[in-house]
């Protein structure tokens, strides 16, 4: 009996082992009736704390302890900061994350133009299922719709899930955007972001 529960113990652990990394399945890109994102927005928050709590964010779910980087910073390199090898082990899609006071959205049968403050451009286009990178950072990205939210996932080698919620409100007046990390682990950090409708339009 202790030899066929030993064995059973194995297979399972052979399976987890062999299980096949997360893979992020394709949403509807057909656009809802009556939603148009299209206008230029406000943070109705202050963007520091914003920032504030996105990195608080991001430091729970990355997958990389605080212990670990102390560490590094006191290996014979000296350096002062994390070593490559520390920041690697743990998840990086936060760095696809961007953000904005202001937002200049364009919303097309295809997809959706976002500029941040005037400076840099997100393009999520519906139905997507490719591939995207920073630098040397890469990850699958899926973007669709669920009922009258536009959902933009993107998952990087580490299994680490970035997922952001775009929805409208009151009538139109107010974009929701709704910011979820999720660590290799399951832990998973949440966050909103609501953005005021400019009347009249920036130019």
């Amino acid at each position: 009996m202790c030899r066929s529960f030993l064995s059973c113990i194995f297979v399972i652990a052979l399976i987890n082992g062999c299980a096949s990394p997360e893979v992020l399945e394709p949403r509807p890109g057909f656009v809802p009736t009556g939603v148009d994102f299209s206008g230029n927005w406000i943070l109705r928050n202050d963007k520091r704390v914003d920032d504030k709590r996105i990195q608080q964010a991001i430091r729970r779910t990355d997958g990389v302890e605080d212990s670990d980087i102390f560490s590094s910073r006191n290996t014979k390199t000296g350096t002062g900061s994390p070593s490559k090898t520390e920041r690697i082990k743990g998840g990086l899609v936060f760095v696809f994350l961007v953000t904005g006071s202001s937002l200049k959205i364009t919303q097309t049968q295809h997809g959706l133009f976002i500029s941040f403050d005037r400076a840099v451009v997100e393009e999520f286009r519906f139905g997507e299922d490719r591939m995207i990178n920073v630098g040397e950072v890469e990850g699958q990205r899926v973007t669709g719709w669920e009922e009258d939210q536009l959902v933009v996932e993107t998952l990087d080698r580490n299994s680490m899930k970035l997922t952001e919620r775009f929805q409208l409100l009151h009538n139109g007046a107010v974009v929701q955007r709704t910011i979820s990390l999720r660590s290799r682990s399951g832990d998973t950090d949440s966050f909103v972001q609501l953005f005021d409708r400019v009347t009249p339009n920036l130019r």
